[in-house]
């Protein structure tokens, strides 16, 4: 059956083979095409009732909303903002989690050309502090969180861009100085005419400013444009493969570029419905007995996730409804891959991209997943492995993932680059490519197999060890639940291999002496002994971001204080 929405932006939809895939496959992007009211108020006028978000919490509360409800409130939350003088330019920092206000405050912010600023309830005062003074953010609408509370609030003599902070609570749960925003907009009418003229936004307007670190200086702001939605049709349909009126869940936090991937733009575009599971913290078991509940049809989590879950016993839970299961976020361990199977007869299919791109490489269901690949290139994306002489790569060879000519072609989805940046700019379009600063080889078979972060490749000793490979050799230990690879500075060595371990809780193992012996000669067997860690650490919790992806470098600052 065709899809209404797919058919509009895309020439064809269905393939044969990979190679077909990648040979024919385009996106056409209107000049003035606006995912609020081309996607949102488009299935709203074509299928009133087709759902489109399934919000639950961990406190038994539901909410069930079709595309017509997601018009009528992003509608009172543009006539709300355009009351206080907001207007299209503007910078808007949400830092929502997953309440099911994010959704219809991000449709109507895209409807008015607001730039909108996702953003970590994890940030710090001065996090806060440098981004919004950075951005010129003029309002900023949060969930209740005490410290992000008081950062803002502590924050107010030093940002003097900011005009309006709002608050979504539960009734009679407000707090002095803020904006009850729920009550606020409920006020407006659900009536609102697209913008023309001067206020009019076009593809090519900013949409969308996320703050990503480096290991080097301050944050930096990527850039997407009005058309950034489009590019995740790859994401969404052809990796993800959500399914006209099924429901998806990708497990993250609304602060990340992963809520962008998984909960909302490529998924609503291709006629999914999502599951907004709002979770108070990471839980295996209420992770697997949401997604029985509600029968999610397709769901994605990074690797960590899929770590804790194989260590449940998924005989107590029905996982039948799923059709597909993917993952990113960070390299996949092929044990995980091969467990997860053989637990739920499901492959996992592994996509990489960042923050500044739609999917880059991927699983997409022509190919069948090599446990530990990454895939292969997406189309409309001239991507190659390019070594330190600037040259393609052998095969096997490593090199860096850059997309060749992205500068002048500039393909849907990828970023114009990083906002009020000339010196990042000039590092990320270098000759004219787009350089991701990840590093990976690939095989006989064009299957890419990513190393990780360049900087991340330790170098001990004059050999070039990648951090996966090691996790990886670590992972098929039984004693290990997760552990994180990460460059020590060492005197003599320059750097040496270490490795940061949490165990398997109930099972008897203990973190001793003759354990870290044990793993470390592990390691040597399995992979090549130069690469074993001759540093281990044990400890009870690896740091993480909310969407669960492992913070090496916060293991690296920790080292370097040392």
């Amino acid at each position: 059956m065709k899809n209404y929405m797919l058919n509009k932006y895309l020439p064809r939809v269905d393939f044969d083979s990979y190679e077909d895939f990648k040979k024919n496959f385009t996106i056409n992007v209107p000049d003035d095409f606006n995912f609020g009211f081309d996607i949102v108020d488009g299935w709203a006028e074509h299928e009133p009732g087709k759902k489109a978000l399934v919000w639950c919490n961990d406190h038994g509360e539901e909410r069930i909303f079709t595309f017509n409800d997601v018009k009528a409130y992003s509608n009172r939350i543009c006539n709300y903002l355009k009351s206080l003088g907001l207007r299209k330019g503007d910078k808007v920092m949400l830092i929502m989690k997953r309440r099911y206000e994010y959704w219809m405050t991000a449709t109507a912010l895209h409807k008015m050309g607001i730039v909108m600023i996702p953003a970590s309830f994890q940030l710090t005062e001065k996090d806060l502090i440098y981004r919004i003074n950075a951005a010129g953010v003029k309002m900023i609408i949060i969930a209740p969180d005490d410290n992000i509370i008081s950062h803002v609030e502590n924050s107010l003599d030093q940002c003097p861009t900011l005009k309006y902070k709002a608050m979504v609570h539960e009734p009679g749960a407000g707090r002095e100085g803020w904006i009850d925003y729920r009550s606020a907009f409920l006020a407006h009418s659900d009536a609102f005419t697209r913008p023309t003229g001067a206020d009019s936004v076009m593809a090519k307007d900013p949409m969308i400013l996320y703050f990503t670190s480096g290991t080097t200086g301050m944050p930096k702001m990527v850039q997407h444009i009005q058309s950034y939605p489009l590019g995740h049709i790859l994401t969404a349909k052809y990796w993800q493969q959500v399914e006209d009126n099924g429901l998806h869940l990708t497990v993250s936090d609304s602060g990340w570029a992963k809520f962008s991937w998984g909960k909302i733009y490529g998924q609503w575009i291709s006629g999914s419905g999502i599951l907004g599971y709002d979770m108070d913290k990471f839980d295996s078991d209420k992770l697997l007995r949401v997604i029985e509940k509600y029968k999610i049809t397709t769901f994605c989590a990074p690797a960590t996730m899929y770590r804790f879950m194989i260590k449940e016993d998924l005989t107590k839970y029905d996982l039948s409804s799923i059709h597909h299961c993917c993952m990113a976020g960070e390299p996949l361990n092929p044990v995980v891959f091969e467990q997860w199977e053989q637990l739920t007869g499901h492959k996992l299919y592994e996509g990489f991209g960042q923050t500044e791109t739609p999917v880059l490489l991927a699983n997409f269901e022509w190919i069948e997943p090599k446990p530990g690949s990454t895939g292969k290139p997406s189309p409309i994306f001239d991507i190659q492995l390019i070594n330190d002489e600037g040259k393609e790569c052998e095969i096997g060879e490593e090199g860096e993932i850059v997309i060749r000519g992205a500068a002048k072609t500039h393909p849907v989805g990828l970023t114009v680059g990083y906002y009020l940046d000339d010196a990042a700019n000039e590092k990320l379009w270098a000759g004219g490519d787009f350089h991701t600063g990840d590093n990976a080889w690939k095989d006989e078979d064009g299957h890419i197999w990513f190393i990780g972060r360049v900087d991340d490749v330790i170098k001990c000793s004059g050999y070039r060890i990648g951090p996966f490979e090691v996790e990886s050799a670590l992972m098929t230990h039984p004693a290990v639940l997760e552990c994180a690879i990460t460059a020590a500075p060492d005197p003599v060595r320059g750097q040496v291999v270490k490795a940061t371990v949490v165990l398997v809780k109930n099972k008897g193992y203990e973190p001793t002496d003759e354990l870290r012996k044990e793993l470390q000669n592990h390691v040597k067997r399995v992979t090549a002994p130069y690469k074993y860690p001759r540093i281990l650490e044990f400890v009870e919790e690896l740091p993480k971001t909310t969407s669960g992806k492992i913070k090496r470098g916060e293991i690296r600052k920790q080292d370097h204080k040392a």
